[in-house]
């Protein structure tokens, strides 16, 4: 008899499903991952059984959900948020088929991987307690996620864990995210278009966001909870790029080109106490050290090109 923990990730062939399939697996547990789409071959591992559904097709999902589960870890939806339509039934309607179906099943944990972005224009740093006002559907659709979580804690004792994440980044990400296309223009010794980089974000290094999700997974006291994730140490976005471009010593960043959006924060960042106190949890990547191993990544690809 199998008596390993079995872990379902929603969303397993993306940037932050790849991580935590990966430390799953280093954890002795069995890994399946649902998603739209195989994994692109970076982002493959051989010991995961890999499950082509999508989440929005509630019939369809039960059939394919045909086991139980340990743990549940909600990566899903829509990446392309163009498309409003899809992003909020993705975010969360596919979040309530889940729920529908897990109910059932009793996991030990479900933890749904939410966003910063759920406290709208509240001032920084963020405090779980803050209600937000979502400045987007995506936001908006994955607030609704979190409340009907906690709704479900609270009513039927669903074992829900919230993490409210910031900006993750690392070796793997998709080449449109802020820091790899930063990187592989300066690799490419581009000129490329930025803002004038006045905005303070808080970034948090891929390994240091996949330790808060196995903490708050083994961890009792995190249903029912809502955690930020991040540094907690906002870097000015002009700093990140003359670092970038310091370190690889080509690129041309052209300031200024990119205007801010009409309703864009200058600083957005958490505070982590709640993490560090109910997970014991704290980032141990410096973002110095995350951006050289980042960097080094992207090098290496570069070279296979």
């Amino acid at each position: 008899m199998n008596n390993k923990i079995k872990i379902l990730i929603i969303g397993g062939t993306g940037f932050i499903g790849y991580h935590l399939a990966k430390r799953s697996l280093k954890e002795g547990w069995d890994v399946v991952s649902i998603s739209t789409r195989r994994p692109k071959k970076l982002r493959y591992i051989s010991k995961v059984k890999y499950i082509i559904c999508d989440i929005t097709k509630k019939n369809i999902l039960k059939k394919k959900i045909n086991k139980n589960f340990d743990f549940v870890v909600n990566l899903g939806g829509y990446v392309d948020h163009s498309d409003k339509k899809k992003t909020y039934e993705s975010h969360y309607l596919g979040l309530k088929n889940l729920t529908s179906i897990f109910l059932k099943k009793h996991p030990k944990s479900f933890l749904q991987i939410g966003s910063g972005g759920e406290y709208g224009k509240s001032k920084s740093p963020h405090k779980e307690i803050f209600k937000g006002k979502p400045l987007s559907v995506y936001y908006k659709a994955k607030l609704l996620s979190s409340l009907h979580l906690i709704k479900l804690f609270k009513a039927r004792k669903f074992p829900s864990i919230i993490l409210r994440l910031y900006q993750a980044y690392g070796p793997r990400q998709d080449l449109n995210r802020f820091i790899p296309i930063i990187i592989n223009s300066c690799i490419k010794n581009k000129k490329f278009p930025c803002s004038e980089g006045k905005q303070f974000r808080d970034f948090v290094f891929i390994d240091d966001v996949i330790e808060a999700i196995i903490k708050s997974l083994k961890n009792k006291k995190a249903r029912g909870e809502i955690f930020n994730i991040g540094s907690g140490k906002p870097i000015k976005i002009k700093n990140i790029i003359k670092y970038i471009n310091k370190k690889i010593k080509k690129g041309h960043p052209l300031y200024g080109k990119v205007k801010l959006r009409k309703d864009e924060s200058i600083k957005v960042f958490p505070t982590i106490t709640k993490a560090k106190k109910i997970i014991n949890w704290k980032p141990k990547t410096s973002f110095e050290t995350g951006l050289k191993k980042t960097i080094n990544f992207y090098y290496e690809q570069a070279k296979s090109y």
